[in-house]
């Protein structure tokens, strides 16, 4: 006996012919003519496929699919219609349908579509077993368990078979130019150069030469031709770090050359072809700077192929022991000998852990790295830790009415909610409206609000 099929309509007369032909070719088949008992079959029952009308009254096909995807992402849900028309299809395969066929039904067509469905779904499944069973290699250079991190590893794992342009984006301090490394390490360039520029730390005057290279005579100094990084990285990848730093002037050549894979040197006539993967990193937002004009949309859109959000080290729970453990060892063994048996005591660790990190794991290797240098024990103790640390507590939102004027409305609570998850997300605003459970439209409306009414960003004290 072959899967389980659910057939929806409230033509009873439909599920009667849909149940015969498909149960004449194997398919076990339950039928009802509700949308809501759908539903609840779908919740606990194992169907292969669900084929269900378009046009039923309690709920329409393209609703129900939305419903069934959103209960089960991998099920393939085949949309029947009387109305073969194009703008139908192809709202079908908007909300996630696998497949689309019209009436009246052929017995034989049914049978087939579900055949195919079917197939798709063992062999999705199989393909899923494979790879649980055989986990991609592990970047060696990121340290941390945290579920977080290994969202991010299996998100390299996936995009280093493929020269898709990557855009990692996460807060300062946080391992980015790491990730781009173990991009290209673990990608079929990792024989070739992997060639780094920071957008931020170049002149604007010089980065168009830099990154396109220049032609002899091209200004005052440019007494010999110039090869840009672009040409220098060859076969390999080039990582242009900060990349919201890049000036406006230069972003459309920057997506003239990723657009045609040749560049211009400055003063030159001619187009040399390059082959570099493109890796880019950020800790700013991208998308609110595309809104604030100060980004173009076609580049972000071009750079940004795929994503990788590398999280601050705050949301990564005892990843923070395992990094502190490992610049541990390192710094211990470029000290001497005596330290090397260097530990954390269990208050360093208490202390490492409930600090918030707003350097990130940069932040945390300068920490060992004093308390190294500080150690006058066996082990590293709270009093080896920058004060910062030592002195750090765990705040929240503690309202205190003592005095009528500490007693402020909803809308001025929220304001100063806002904008502390805003500072504490570096300014980022996707990432905040997504704490916030707002969509990035209402924020930015309630920023332009309190910017309006003279209600900016509130000082430390608010």
């Amino acid at each position: 006996m072959k899967d389980q099929v659910l057939f929806v309509d409230d033509d009873t007369e439909q599920c009667d012919l849909v149940e015969s032909a498909l149960a004449r070719v194997g398919f076990r088949v339950r039928t009802t003519t509700s949308a809501a008992e759908a539903l609840a079959l779908v919740a606990a029952e194992p169907f292969a496929v669900v084929l269900t009308d378009l046009g039923m009254a309690e709920m329409n096909g393209l609703q129900l699919c939305e419903r069934i995807l959103g209960m089960q992402p991998d099920m393939l849900v085949i949309v029947v219609t009387g109305k073969a028309s194009l703008e139908t299809a192809i709202e079908a395969m908007r909300v996630g349908a696998f497949d689309f066929l019209t009436k009246p039904l052929d017995s034989k067509l049914v049978a087939l579509a579900v055949e195919r469905a079917a197939k798709h779904r063992r062999l999705s499944e199989e393909v899923k077993l494979l790879r649980e069973s055989s986990p991609r290699p592990r970047p060696t250079a990121l340290i941390g368990d945290s579920d977080a991190m290994r969202r991010v590893y299996d998100l390299i794992g996936r995009v280093s078979s493929s020269d898709a342009n990557v855009l990692i984006q996460g807060e300062t301090g946080t391992g980015k130019e790491l990730v781009a490394r173990a991009v290209h390490d673990m990608g079929l360039r990792k024989d070739g150069p992997f060639v780094a520029i920071n957008c931020a730390a170049v002149p604007a005057s010089l980065l168009e030469s830099e990154l396109f290279g220049h032609a002899r005579g091209a200004f005052t100094d440019a007494k010999s031709a110039h090869q840009g990084l672009f040409v220098q990285a060859g076969s390999g990848t080039l990582f242009l770090d900060e990349i919201g730093e890049l000036p406006l002037e230069v972003q459309p050549k920057l997506l003239r050359a990723l657009q045609e894979r040749k560049v211009r040197a400055v003063g030159g006539n001619t187009e040399v072809p390059f082959d570099a993967r493109l890796v880019a990193a950020t800790n700013r937002d991208l998308e609110s700077a595309v809104h604030e004009k100060r980004f173009r949309e076609d580049l972000y859109y071009r750079i940004n192929v795929v994503k990788i959000d590398l999280p601050p080290l705050r949301e990564r729970g005892n990843d923070v022991l395992a990094l502190a453990d490992y610049f541990l060892s390192r710094h211990a063994k470029q000290v001497g000998e005596g330290t090397a048996a260097l530990a954390l005591s269990v208050q360093v660790a208490e202390r490492l852990t409930a600090y918030d990190w707003p350097g990130n794991v940069r932040e945390l290797e300068n920490c060992i790295e004093r308390a190294v240098a500080l150690a006058r024990f066996d082990r590293i103790v709270v009093e080896d830790l920058p004060e910062r640390i030592r002195a750090y507590r765990t705040s929240g939102i503690r309202p205190s009415y003592e005095e009528s004027s500490d007693i402020v409305t909803m809308d001025e609570l929220e304001r100063r909610h806002l904008f502390r998850v805003l500072k504490l997300v570096g300014g980022n605003k996707s990432r905040a409206a997504q704490i916030l459970g707002l969509d990035r439209r209402t924020l930015y409306r309630k920023l332009e609000r309190y910017a309006a009414s003279g209600g900016g960003e509130p000082n430390a004290a608010a």
